[in-house]
């Protein structure tokens, strides 16, 4: 049964980065003029664009429903004894998919950046964004020095550090388009990780 727990959570993972990329490439590719190297993500899913419901569904909030999966699995993973920082940034990585979901709930208005519709969803992608850096890091300083879980420590403070850089400060080095792209892709990456069973995900260092 625990193989075949593991074996789902892994699952879920994949199918969470795979529904996600098939969404944007397919939305993007359907709608004239979008450019994926310019334009954000949430634009498909915007209030008056064609297939903006199912874009929403397919991109946000059922990959964040399955990424909320994996984070309550990757709890229920961790060691036994497991001290206030490993239950708190388990905790925070759920928060964070529960803030992908929320992006696809409360779509932007782009004929008005200021409406509260449109605040709502940048509110809910900062949730996404700054419950998942200090959740990983939290994950990370708790699982260091763990035999078997030295890697997965690693590449999650890796992944902190790309989603926080790519969402607060390569958008005004690049385009937003690309940043936001590398933010979804690490946070995607590293739940893919997260689905592994302990043995894979970690190992030793």
């Amino acid at each position: 049964m625990e193989n075949g727990m593991n074996r789902a959570t892994r699952y879920a993972a994949i199918a969470a980065a795979v529904l996600f990329a098939a969404a944007v490439a397919g939305f993007g590719a359907a709608l004239e003029g979008y450019l994926q190297s310019q334009y954000p993500v949430a634009l498909l899913g915007a209030k008056g664009f064609p297939h903006a419901l199912a874009f929403n569904l397919m991109a946000f909030v059922l990959p964040g429903m399955l990424a909320g999966v994996v984070a309550m699995d990757l709890r229920r993973r961790l060691p036994g004894d497991a001290g206030w920082p490993l239950r708190i940034g388990a905790q925070l990585v759920f928060l964070s998919a529960l803030g992908f979901i929320a992006m696809g709930l409360l779509p932007l208005d782009p004929r008005d950046l200021e409406s509260d519709a449109s605040r709502f969803h940048g509110t809910a992608w900062m949730l996404w964004c700054v419950a998942f850096v200090p959740g990983a890091c939290l994950l990370a300083a708790g699982l260091l020095r763990r035999p078997g879980w030295r890697r997965f420590a690693r590449l999650s403070l890796l992944a902190a550090l790309v989603v926080l850089v790519a969402a607060f400060v390569l958008t005004s080095v690049i385009a937003a388009g690309i940043a936001q792209r590398l933010a979804f892709g690490a946070w995607l990456g590293w739940l893919i990780l997260a689905g592994l069973p302990q043995g894979a995900a970690g190992g030793k260092p």
